[in-house]
């Protein structure tokens, strides 16, 4: 059985607390077979957030001090902006990573999280503003391996009913699918969207549905954790929508490589 986590946050990520050592140690006391640190690479008005030097010797530390209990594997979470194309490329290419997070979190200077980016936008506006920069971004670079919580604006929308219902942004959506596959990329189910009080996964079910049916077949589980002690939470739910939708497989990315594990040889419970 394997168990196994590709989205975790350290204190290398400003909007988190606990060490490295720490993450690691809860992972190793629930059974992680394979923890993948994506901290956070963002541009924050005039410098990025990540010492990813430091990052990665930090990594490779803990990878040799804690060998025999679990596989360590060098991540990155990647806030895209359109601007910073060549700077970002850069970064990435200066590092050997196994794994690289593509995420939208800022459009136009703008973060999502923020009630900025929503005010004078009626919710469909939005929201297909939001699906048509994963497009563009998709149009324009390439460097990543699995695009993150495609759903994410619901988290910090401001609208009476933030839901994002598949058939009213069918056409949008089917386009973001389709690019990320076209370019033999994958999907994320991020469990967050339950501690954010959504009652749901990243990207919820009829998208993950339609992913599948357009051809869609690499897929990672992530926790977004940002405390040590929300690792692999609410994985349960994840393999339950994955078997559920038939899907046979999870992902794990080593050397920037996709390894299949078949989802009867990973674990259903974690704490």
């Amino acid at each position: 059985m394997k168990i196994l986590d590709n989205h975790v946050h350290t204190h290398f990520s400003i909007d988190a607390k606990d060490t490295m050592e720490d993450v690691i140690k809860r992972a190793i006391d629930i059974g992680v077979d394979y923890l993948t640190f994506t901290d956070h690479l963002e541009y924050n008005t005039d410098h990025f957030s990540l010492d990813i030097p430091q990052y990665i010797s930090k990594i490779a530390e803990y990878k040799e001090r804690y060998k025999k209990d679990i596989e360590l594997l060098t991540g990155i979470e990647v806030g895209y902006q359109s601007h910073l194309n060549k700077e970002i490329n850069d970064l990435l290419n200066s590092s050997q990573f196994d794994f690289i997070l593509c995420s939208t979190h800022t459009i136009e200077k703008i973060p999502v999280s923020h009630k900025e980016y929503f005010e004078g936008f009626r919710k469909e506006e939005a929201y297909r503003k939001y699906f048509n920069s994963i497009i563009q971004t998709n149009k324009e670079f390439s460097n990543y391996d699995v695009y993150g919580h495609l759903d994410y604006i619901n988290r910090y929308a401001i609208y009476e009913d933030n839901k994002i219902l598949y058939d009213d942004y069918r056409d949008v959506l089917d386009e973001v699918l389709k690019i990320i596959i076209e370019k033999g990329k994958g999907i994320e189910l991020n469990t967050s969207g339950y501690r954010y009080g959504l009652n749901a996964i990243h990207p919820n079910i009829d998208i993950v549905k339609r992913y599948k049916e357009l051809g869609g077949e690499i897929i990672t589980l992530g926790s977004d954790s940002h405390r040590a002690i929300d690792v692999c939470a609410d994985f349960d739910k994840s393999y339950e929508m994955l078997e559920y939708l038939g899907f046979r497989y999870i992902s794990v990315f080593k050397n920037r490589k996709c390894e299949f594990i078949p989802i009867y040889q990973s674990a259903y419970h974690t704490a």
